[in-house]
Parts: structure tokens; C-alpha cells; sequence
């Protein structure tokens, strides 16, 4: 069965953490698809053809300095790559703590990705997934909310709204690529922290959204990529993870390339880089 399901609004109504506003979702068609201001979050689904076991699943966020969504580069290309290889996936369109139309902007995206997450596992049985097997990739900023959620996927960041949230979301294995991850440190990408946690956050604030301070041998395996060049978010965003998953004794594997700067996506235009996705297909054949 080849199917896709494009912009499954992920709630009922009415949406947690949404207020009434005049604020309108903005598409720039540009070539990564540019996404701002999501007022209804959905989940675009894409599942393989002929396949009789279930499958992996993988849930996609797109990076965007947590300001947009570049729905195409790091969503749906991502998304047709692993399709084709037997994995289904879910490039989730998530809400934006920018937005005027949500009450508290440091939660909207991870309770978008929770709810995701269950979803997937309820839905298992009818999209022959293995519930068992559902992971997240998260780029650039999405990647910093796939490390919250793997850090903090016990914490209840909404009130649960029907049968599909009493499904686990804690991910069975995470991906983060080229990942914003501190909000503390002197490396931190500052639109990032300025967009998510406003422009004077608590030390508390900070540190419960730094992820590298909040891994325990509960976090799932990762796998982690990031070039070296990488001027946007710099390198030592994913060394300062990869090193407290090692603490952790947390089952990890990372990708250093020497080039390949920001927001990359399938790198398909540079030999080298773009064999990150199959070192990546390679792993979660492990998992």
C-alpha cells in the first residue's frame, strides 16, 4: 500500500495551548517550502510500498531557529528517502513559540511533537507499524525539540486529550542533525534561545531546555551528525550531548564531517556528506 495523508491536523478541538487570534499561517514556495506562524499543527504521512512485517517509523521535524519550518529541506525529502527504503515516516508541522496565537510559547512545540508520537503508536495497527520501533529526527532547531522530548518525553507538557494519549511518548531511538542543543552555554545559537524562551529566561528555564544537562540512562539511543564548519550552530552543541549520553552510559553514534556548514539536508550535492542518511538507515536497522 503507497499512502499519504497530507496536513492530518494532529488534535481535536479544540487545540491545547491556542488562543484566538488574527494571525494567519505564512508558505514562502521557496525550495525548502518555508513555513511560519503554523496555526493548526499536522503530520503529512508517508508509508512504503509492499510491505507485509511492520515497519520502522521515524517522525521528522524540520529545523527553522524555531521561528519557521523548512517543510521541504529537512521534512519531506527526508521523508520520500526513507519511504522508498521500507521505513515509514511523519513530517510533522509544528507550532512556533514566535506565534501571538499560543499562551505558552516554550511548550507548543513539544506538546505537538508528544501528541505526534502517540499518534503514531495508536495508529500503529492500521499504518503496519511496529510500535515499537518509532523514532524522531529533528535538524537544526527541530533537532533541539527531538533532544527535549528524548530527554523529557515522562513530563506531561499537556493535559491529555483522548484515547491517543495513553500511548508512550518516549521514542524509541532519536536522530539529531547538526542539533541546536545548549540554551546556556557560551556556543548556544541565540535566536534560538531568544525564539523559544523569550529574552531574559530563568536559570531554571535554561537549564530544564538545555538537553545536555538533563540526559539520564532513560534517554533512547541517538544518533547524532554535524560538520565541523558549521558556523549557524557550532560543533560543540552535538560534543556536549554525545558526551553526556556517553555519561550516561546511553547507547550513541556520531558523525563529525570536516565540511558542510548549516542547514545541509540530504546534502545530495556533496558525495562525502549525503552518506549520513545511510549511515543513519544503517543504524536503525540496529535498534
Amino acid at each position: 500500500m503507497n499512502a499519504q495523508e497530507r496536513g492530518m491536523p494532529i488534535w481535536r478541538d479544540p487545540i491545547p495551548n491556542k488562543i484566538a487570534t488574527n494571525e494567519e499561517e505564512l508558505v514562502e514556495r521557496r525550495p525548502d517550502r518555508w513555513i511560519e506562524k503554523v496555526q493548526v499543527p499536522t503530520v503529512e504521512v508517508f508509508l512504503p510500498e509492499n510491505t507485509y512485517d511492520a515497519t520502522d517509523a521515524v517522525v521528522i521535524c524540520p529545523g527553522g531557529g524555531y521561528k519557521g519550518v523548512a517543510y521541504d529541506l529537512e521534512g519531506t525529502k527526508v521523508a520520500k528517502w526513507l519511504q522508498k527504503r521500507g521505513v515509514a515516516a511523519f513530517v510533522l508541522k509544528y507550532r512556533l513559540p514566535t506565534s501571538k496565537s499560543v499562551k505558552e510559547n516554550e511548550k507548543v512545540a513539544i506538546q505537538d511533537l508528544q501528541r505526534t508520537v502517540r499518534m503514531v503508536r495508536a495508529n500503529a495497527k492500521k499504518w503496519n507499524i511496529n510500535e515499537n520501533g518509532v523514532g524522531v529526527i529533528g535538524f537544526s532547531a527541530g533537532g533541539h525539540l527531538t533532544a527535549t522530548l528524548a530527554v523529557h518525553h515522562d513530563t506531561n507538557f499537556y493535559e491529555p486529550q483522548d484515547a491517543t494519549d495513553t500511548q508512550s511518548a518516549k521514542p524509541n531511538f532519536v536522530a539529531l542533525i547538526y542539533p541546536v542543543i545548549t540554551m546556556q552555554s557560551s556556543f548556544k545559537h541565540a535566536g534560538s534561545v531568544r525564539n523559544l524562551l523569550g529574552e531574559s529566561p530563568g536559570k531554571q528555564t535554561i537549564d530544564f531546555y538545555s538537553p545536555e544537562l538533563q540526559v539520564t540512562k532513560d534517554t533512547p539511543p541517538s544518533f547524532i551528525v554535524h560538520a565541523s564548519d558549521d558556523k549557524a550552530v557550532p560543533v560543540e552543541n552535538s560534543l556536549v550531548f554525545y558526551e553526556s549520553l556517553i555519561a550516561k552510559e546511553v547507547l550513541a553514534e556520531m558523525h563529525i564531517y570536516p565540511k558542510g556548514g548549516h542547514g545541509f539536508g540530504l546534502a545530495q550535492k556533496n558525495p562525502h556528506l549525503s552518506t549520513w542518511i545511510e549511515r543513519f538507515y544503517e543504524w536503525i536497522q540496529t535498534q
